[in-house]
């Protein structure tokens, strides 16, 4: 290693706070008690993205303790919400009460600052217990365990886990646990719904805080919001040949024209084939074999309605 400024760190258990200065969410994840009646919440920054696109759904990845409150009503109910509150001090302080380990959730619901209130699926469902979502929230996820993922669907609450642990859904370890997370549901105010419907600016992108967890035995540490800057996306065009050597092989009967390729110049290469594909689909479902500029103009139009009515 030629820079001798670098140490060489220990890596240890929570590795991602006692080992590295690590950026992460904060959120307060909701799960019904062991009753089903009522919604307990606990702090989580362990919360990430899972199945992104092409899956038929959409997940994120919950890790946490397999004794924390969070992971009992997981266990014993399957549903959950994300919360995503506005950066304060206040709030942060409340998030830290909310994760402290070993509480009831009897005490947690007591130590709750916030407001609660049904989400989208207990109107849905009406019939069935939901746990709730924070009035004050932002945005917030409603999510269902995939619970057969990783074969984890017969996991109980138990005292002690002894294995054997799953490997990425379910008891994972003698201490810890995975969810993968079906999203039902993202609800988000409709300021910021606005904002990403109309496009984002400085002003109205969401005031949320970034985690940075444990760190010296004495504090938990969060900083503070400010209006994020944005860099504009690079402005390269994939060259027409390129264009015909991939549209050619998208179909072996759906064809395009150079004015119809034309218009596709700036779809960045990782999504081309998509986007072909996608074009591909719609002249199939309009008996259409060959792709002008025409039909592209309406296949972008009903792209956009789409993305309205999401």
């Amino acid at each position: 290693m030629k820079n001798e400024q670098f140490k060489d760190l220990r890596i240890v258990d929570n590795f991602y706070q006692t080992s590295l200065f690590f950026p992460m969410p904060l959120t307060l994840i909701g799960t019904l008690d062991e009753s089903g009646e009522k919604t307990s919440f606990g702090a989580y920054s362990l919360i990430f993205p899972y199945y992104i696109a092409g899956k038929g759904y959409y997940a994120m990845v919950l890790e946490c303790r397999n004794s924390s409150n969070t992971a009992k009503g997981l266990l014993r109910h399957g549903k959950c919400t994300i919360n995503f509150l506005p950066f304060s001090k206040k709030n942060f302080a409340n998030h830290v009460d909310l994760g402290f380990p070993g509480d009831t959730p009897e005490e947690k619901i007591k130590a709750l600052k916030f407001h609660t209130e049904e989400g989208l699926s207990h109107l849905d469902h009406k019939d069935e217990r939901y746990p709730k979502i924070i009035s004050e929230a932002l945005q917030v996820m409603e999510c269902t365990w995939v619970k057969e993922l990783d074969n984890a669907q017969d996991d109980k609450v138990l005292e002690e886990y002894n294995g054997p642990y799953h490997d990425f859904n379910g008891i994972t370890s003698k201490f810890g646990a995975h969810f993968i997370l079906k999203i039902d549901h993202i609800l988000i105010k409709e300021k910021y719904y606005n904002s990403i419907i109309n496009g984002v600016t400085s002003r109205n992108f969401v005031p949320l805080p970034t985690n940075w967890g444990y760190r010296d035995s004495k504090n938990f540490w969060c900083s503070d919001y400010k209006a994020p800057i944005a860099v504009g996306i690079p402005n390269r065009e994939v060259d027409l040949t390129s264009l015909r050597y991939a549209a050619d092989r998208a179909d072996d009967k759906v064809k395009f024209d150079d004015s119809a390729l034309k218009m596709l110049v700036k779809v960045p290469r990782p999504f081309l084939k998509l986007v072909l594909k996608g074009c591909v689909d719609w002249a199939k479902d309009n008996n259409c074999e060959y792709i002008t500029d025409k039909e592209m103009q309406i296949i972008n139009d009903k792209r956009s309605k789409e993305k309205k009515k999401k």
